[in-house]
């Protein structure tokens, strides 16, 4: 079938695109958790090489029993036990219902985790089309809805932003700004670099002012990527967004006792969110706060 074929399938038949949409996000999903897993640990690895060629070391001789951890190698196996996944077993959200959440050699619970971030990211891909339509707009939007995931999960896991995964997303944002996308090819780069440097200045005044970091360059180049997608317009709004979402959030953590004392709330999850939200209605957000303070 043809593009145009496909196109005009979906436009007769909207429920046949929000399934194929839905079932496309879970398994994604499902390969979000493989990189959320794996990519904090093959950056790991590659940094403990690293390190031992500038010691002069054997960067083998650590672990030379394991085989190189990709996102592909090797197959996924229970950590309980060690049985390997077969193919059956690792059908998005299906197989964890069918195996009642545990493994089917040593019955040991598989973490909820698995099912929530493929439900969530099934759900979030349906929201993006149902605002977007069949537009241009909305494959871009999904591959970044998706980033953002990772982004934010791995955050939460590891107060780490990946610039394997943030730099190549902010580098396509500056490449659909060409085409005017969500912004044009002025405010995208003005928006990139204005992302990067306003938190920049934000981290080293406070770090001026306390002696401690209170955020990560991570999320400078996440904000940065935020401005290259969406222009320097939307900046505001996003810090403001995040602001808000992170103190409501850390302070029911604090107040609920699931936040251990001292430890440092990543940044990362409250900015994607807040982007996130900005990329599919910051225009109706802004809209609604001009009616209700009178300007407009």
């Amino acid at each position: 079938m043809q593009t145009p074929e496909l196109i005009a399938l979906f436009l007769e038949h909207p429920g046949l695109l929000y399934t194929s949409i839905g079932v496309l996000g879970l398994i994604v999903g499902s390969f979000l958790n493989v990189v959320i897993l794996r990519l904090p640990r093959i950056m790991e690895a590659s940094w403990r090489r690293d390190c031992a060629e500038l010691n002069g070391e054997d960067a083998d001789t650590e672990v030379p029993s394991e085989p190189p951890l990709t996102l592909s190698k090797p197959a996924s196996t229970c950590p309980s036990c060690g049985h390997r996944i077969r193919a059956i077993e690792n059908i998005p959200l299906l197989s964890y219902l069918a195996l009642r959440g545990r493994c089917s050699a040593c019955k040991h619970p598989i973490g909820a985790r698995y099912p929530i971030i493929e439900t969530a990211t099934g759900l979030l891909s349906l929201i993006v089309v149902m605002q977007l339509g069949l537009t241009w707009q909305m494959p871009a939007a999904l591959l970044l809805t998706w980033a953002l995931i990772a982004l934010a999960v791995i955050d939460y896991d590891t107060q780490f932003l990946p610039d394997s995964i943030t730099l190549p997303m902010l580098w396509l944002g500056l490449v659909l700004s060409l085409f005017g996308l969500f912004a044009d090819t002025h405010a995208s780069i003005v928006g990139a670099a204005a992302g990067y440097l306003s938190l920049w200045l934000v981290f080293h005044l406070f770090r001026l002012a306390t002696g401690k970091e209170g955020m990560g360059y991570g999320d400078f180049k996440l904000l940065g990527l935020f401005g290259a997608w969406l222009g320097w317009q939307a900046l505001p709004q996003i810090i403001l967004l995040s602001a808000l979402t992170g103190a409501l959030i850390g302070v029911a953590l604090i107040l609920s006792g699931r936040h251990e004392q001292g430890k440092p709330l990543p940044f990362g999850p409250y900015l994607a969110a807040a982007g996130w939200i900005s990329l599919l209605w910051g225009n109706e957000i802004n809209d609604a706060y001009l009616r209700a303070t009178g300007l407009i």
